[in-house]
């Protein structure tokens, strides 16, 4: 079963169920099968592996993850008019599509089902980033994240230092993923439209994943250096060690944040674990 096996339209499902997208919700649906089947393949060969789709909405993606060789899906949706058109379509897959009734930045998605696991979503705008950190933190328990922004905030996440978009998003993510903007959606492909452009962003987490102090010692270098751009870093790292942090990753305190490679900012992290303070 799936896109073309006899299940009501995605329109005349939003339409009995009255489910307008929300902005409280951050909710831009996507309904054009050829595009949520392109997301999908974007994923790659899902073959004996368990997805997880935050914010299934009307079920587009839900039904072209349905159609690949996924072993399961696992739908996450706090919005109850949503929750009640996946039940639905839930019955026309026993086994294979669960529905987790839950607010997705509170739940430990990598607890849903067994590895290998994926996320494959189209992300609600306003918690987009902070469910992606979240994510980061915990990268080795997932193979591959597929995952739609708003298209500044994919840009965020793959930019290169030394350009506008770079910052503590592309530092966390790059840090722990090789990611890459596999695909842009124009406004018109959603409803309602959205006023930006939207972009899908892979992220495959690397095979070495940083111990949780490490990475809350990244976290928080990434903060204080980015909290404060325009400073030199002698300046913007002063509350977490300042000139001695850098003289131990020897790095110019002269420099800015944005003109660091990861690499920089990885000995950065290290030095601040070394140093006790994290």
């Amino acid at each position: 079963m799936g896109q073309g096996s006899g299940l009501e339209p995605l329109r005349a499902v939003i339409a009995r169920h009255g489910l307008d997208a929300r902005k409280a919700l951050g909710q831009h649906f996507l309904l054009d099968p050829g595009i949520v089947a392109r997301i999908a393949g974007l994923a790659g060969d899902l073959a004996g592996r368990h997805v997880v789709e935050v914010g299934p909405g009307p079920g587009g993606l839900t039904r072209a993850l349905l159609d690949s060789a996924a072993e399961t899906v696992t739908a996450v949706e706090i919005d109850p008019r949503a929750v009640a058109v996946i039940a639905e379509l839930a019955a026309h897959y026993p086994g294979r599509l669960r529905l987790v009734e839950a607010d997705a930045t509170r739940q430990d998605l990598s607890e849903l089902c067994p590895a290998p696991r994926q996320v494959v979503a189209n992300l609600p705008y306003n918690v987009g980033t902070p469910l992606l950190v979240g994510w980061l933190r915990q990268a080795a328990a997932w193979e591959r994240l597929t995952l739609m922004f708003q298209m500044e905030v994919a840009e965020r996440i793959c930019a290169a230092p030394d350009t506008p978009h770079y910052g503590r998003l592309a530092v966390l993510a790059q840090w722990t993923c090789r990611c890459a903007l596999v695909m842009r959606i124009p406004p018109g492909a959603f409803s309602p439209p959205p006023k930006v452009y939207s972009a899908v962003v892979s992220l495959i987490p690397h095979a070495v994943q940083p111990a949780p102090a490490l990475f809350r010692a990244m976290e928080q270098v990434t903060a204080a250096a980015f909290g404060q751009r325009r400073k030199m870093l002698r300046g913007s790292l002063r509350p977490i060690g300042g000139e001695a942090l850098l003289a131990a990753a020897g790095i110019d305190g002269a420099r800015r944040a944005e003109t660091l490679e990861i690499a920089e900012f990885d000995r950065l992290a290290r030095c601040h674990v070394a140093r006790g303070d994290v």
